[in-house]
């Protein structure tokens, strides 16, 4: 999926707005100096180590939540699709209000919150069920009040990246970002994997607990001053109400011919990967038998593709322009959900298909993920980008829910195998938004301003 779990740290780890920050083309020199001085920058590495660590163990609870639905607490492919469509539910609830309010305060204070919030709601996961009381419901309600908490740090982590690195950075900045995802999907399936085979499923949820836990430390230990962002005000002078802010952000995406575009592409593909995978656990499970160790091992395996788009996506835009490089890595999504619905009873062959599947996956997330986001933050104006953060994550991942639901209520009647591919179909359509779009002519980010130079509708 795009802009999902696999990449919902997108952006990653930000920064603080200042006055001297400029949005035009610096020399040369000095921008080669920077951007050989990003490792070096002491508060963009905390937060660059606190998205390692809380990605790191996200992958953990990725693989056994649905682990525990399916197999632990053996509910049907409908209740366990159920488990994506209340975690994204609150994008579509709150992603709109939450822009306009980020847009009024202090970002790294609501970084810190997400994650330590997160860390506690997940902690009842095991207690629960040592106490015997763990239900479907619980997971459920986990799923929801997570699902809140990542509104709110997505949109707010988004929004804080571009005040930290000067405009021409932003393909570095998060091309290095997608290392930790990297990591991550490298390491954290494999790992998921081990911990569910030598222990409850229940209790490898700790690991994550713990994780978003350290990462909400270490973004408390950033030094840099954050000014507060002002309040719009009307034009009668009065401060703009909640509405009106929040129309602005939809008028500035919708009205924009890149970002709607962009929207409609991520959105698709958004809705059909949810609609294949949100049946995934069952069939993989439960219909072939397959083991959390072998998924784990071949996912882990699979998404080395993360490895090759960080090292691959900078260059490749160089070479062929922005814009292909956001279709060419869209198209790739389709053809990897196909590869799942071939999964057999065979887990030699199951996990060889899995591999590949991730492989693909994992390289058009980081490739389509670094270059639009960057894109987006670069023709953004500072004062807008939690609003056009919360409405592209509003327009994007309110889908998943949706594709949740439809994917659970057609493997009620269709065989699990044929859910999977209605799903990959769709999701095999979403690159035509961008190829039929001025997206596709898009040769490099612009580094004049965020003056509307291409952001006319």
């Amino acid at each position: 999926m795009l802009e999902d779990r696999e990449s919902m740290r997108e952006a990653g780890p930000n920064g603080d707005m200042n006055a001297e920050r400029s949005v035009t083309s610096t020399s040369p020199e000095a921008a080669s100096t920077r951007r050989r001085s990003l490792w070096h920058h002491a508060d963009y590495m905390k937060l660059w180590s606190a998205a390692t660590i809380s990605m790191l163990g996200s992958q953990v609870s990725q693989l056994a939540i649905p682990f525990i639905a399916a197999l632990v607490l053996r509910r049907p492919a409908l209740e366990v699709a159920l488990l994506t469509a209340f975690e994204m539910l609150p994008f579509l609830l709150f992603a709109l209000p939450a822009g306009a309010w980020l847009d009024r305060v202090r970002r790294r204070p609501v970084l810190i919150a997400g994650d330590l919030g997160r860390g506690l709601v997940l902690l009842t996961i095991p207690i629960a069920y040592a106490l015997g009381v763990l239900t479907i419901w619980q997971l459920y309600v986990v799923g929801f009040a997570t699902g809140m908490l990542t509104v709110l740090f997505d949109v707010a982590d988004q929004s804080y990246l571009p005040a930290l690195l000067d405009t021409e950075d932003l393909i570095e900045g998060n091309a290095k970002l997608s290392i930790p995802a990297a990591t991550a999907q490298i390491a954290g399936p494999t790992v998921a994997g081990g911990m569910i085979h030598l222990v409850a499923a229940p209790f490898a949820v700790v690991i994550d607990a713990a994780s978003f836990m350290v990462s909400g430390g270490l973004i408390s230990l950033i030094r840099r001053s954050e000014p507060k962002p002002e309040r719009k005000r009307a034009a009668d002078g009065s401060h703009a109400s909640m509405r009106q802010e929040i129309s602005e952000g939809l008028r500035y995406v919708l009205g924009n011919r890149y970002l709607r575009m962009i929207a409609g592409s991520t959105a698709t593909s958004n809705l059909g990967t949810s609609l294949a995978f949100a049946v995934f656990p069952v069939f993989a499970y439960v219909e072939l038998g397959l083991t959390p160790l072998v998924i784990g091992v071949a996912f882990g395996l699979g998404a080395t593709g993360t490895l090759l788009g960080a090292v691959a996506t900078a260059p490749l835009v160089k070479r062929i322009g922005l814009g292909p490089t956001i279709v060419a890595s869209m198209s790739l999504t389709g053809p990897a959900a196909i590869l799942v619905a071939l999964l057999t009873t065979d887990a030699t062959v199951s996990g060889a298909l899995l591999l590949t599947s991730a492989f693909l996956m994992s390289v058009s997330a980081v490739g389509y993920n670094v270059t639009q986001v960057s894109f987006r933050q670069a023709i953004t104006p500072l004062d807008i980008q939690g609003r056009m953060n919360a409405t592209m994550r509003f327009i994007v991942w309110g889908t998943m829910p949706l594709g949740s639901v439809i994917g659970g209520i057609l493997a009620s009647f269709l065989p699990l195998r044929t859910t999977i591919l209605i799903g990959a179909a769709i999701a095999s359509t979403a690159f035509l938004w961008l190829l039929l779009s001025p997206v596709r002519s898009l040769r490099a980010i612009p580094t004049t301003a965020r003056d509307g130079a291409v952001s006319d509708a």
